[in-house]
């Protein structure tokens, strides 16, 4: 039984000093998870790979409660706070260019309109999510893993425990309903 496993067994037995241990055990694959969702620039302009994860460890701390039972499942929740992160960072960026309450800056580069359109890409994609989750659970599992979590099919594969060949083919019809959906 792998570290992270030993852990999360001592957090579900009330093992408070468990937690953290958990987090500096996990801390490099949480930082290589923050990196791949983060990877190729733009798509949230406010954190930083470091920032997302130690925001993801205090959305862990604030929930209290960690019901994971191995390494892959941690994971796979991982993915999903560090997704929920991301779309309330951008939506707080959205909501403080709409208040006005700051001074009115014109920049003469074309940086502000590619931020503005990969933040509602973002949202876009987070809204489709959410829509694709209600019709098919796993294909937005797949979907989700994959866009915010940029685990393998492999990876996939086994968290899900199903066949790399089934998470194929769920990612090219998560990725085709996403894209009628995002049109």
């Amino acid at each position: 039984m792998g570290q992270l496993t030993v852990l999360l067994e001592q957090i579900q037995g009330g093992g408070t000093e468990a937690r953290d241990a958990l987090f500096a055990a996990a801390y490099a694959d949480l930082h290589r998870l923050a990196q791949s969702r983060l990877r190729g620039g733009g798509r949230n302009v406010l954190l930083d790979t470091t920032g997302l994860v130690h925001e993801s460890y205090l959305r862990f701390v604030r929930i209290g409660e960690l019901r994971v039972k191995d390494r892959r499942a941690f994971f796979g929740y991982a993915s999903q706070i560090m997704r929920s992160v991301i779309v309330n960072s951008v939506r707080e960026r959205m909501a403080q260019k709409r208040s006005g309450g700051g001074p009115s800056l014109t920049l003469s580069t074309g940086l502000t309109s590619h931020v503005a359109d990969s933040e509602k890409i973002v949202l876009d994609v987070h809204e489709a999510l959410e829509d694709l989750e209600k019709a098919d659970p796993r294909l937005a599992q797949v979907a989700q893993m994959r866009y915010f979590g940029g685990y393998s099919e492999r990876e996939i594969a086994e968290t899900l425990e199903i066949t790399e060949r089934t998470v194929q083919r769920d990612w090219e019809r998560a990725r085709l309903i996403l894209a009628a959906a995002l049109r």
